[in-house]
């Protein structure tokens, strides 16, 4: 959870309480205060985990709604620490997931200008996904 108490507040309430609370509302539209009472009548062993999840679509929904009236409010940002791993203490070297080959040695220039064509037409490649 995140450090400041009011952070952590608005993450249990838009990760736990929101979607709990649209699935309570729903249940209530649909069959009155019987039908929230249904999900507790001891055939489900996490009423509150089922709740949960019934109104996570509509949470989801909501949240995106807010992120686009202000961002962060839905979806709060959360703070990452990044640090530089050095080589002594990060894995030891292998190819990425995506299998691309080692990187060009450096005393090779044609090694060195076919990596950047990769790169650059894996990024045109992204660019036109995104935009």
């Amino acid at each position: 959870m995140a450090a400041d108490p009011l952070d952590s507040l608005r993450l249990a309430l838009m990760q736990d309480v929101l979607p709990v609370g649209l699935a309570v509302v729903e249940r209530v539209r649909k069959g009155g205060p019987a039908e929230v009472l249904a999900a507790f009548d001891g055939t489900s062993a996490d009423p509150l985990g089922q709740l949960r999840e019934e109104g996570e679509p509509a949470a989801s929904q909501v949240r995106e709604n807010l992120d686009r009236f202000q961002p962060g409010l839905g979806n709060p940002v959360m703070k990452v620490e990044v640090r530089d791993v050095g080589a002594e203490e990060g894995p030891a070297a292998t190819p990425p997931a995506w299998d691309a080959p080692p990187p060009p040695s450096p005393a090779d220039p044609a090694e060195l200008l076919a990596a950047l064509e990769r790169i650059e037409a894996r990024l045109a490649l992204l660019q036109s996904r995104i935009g």
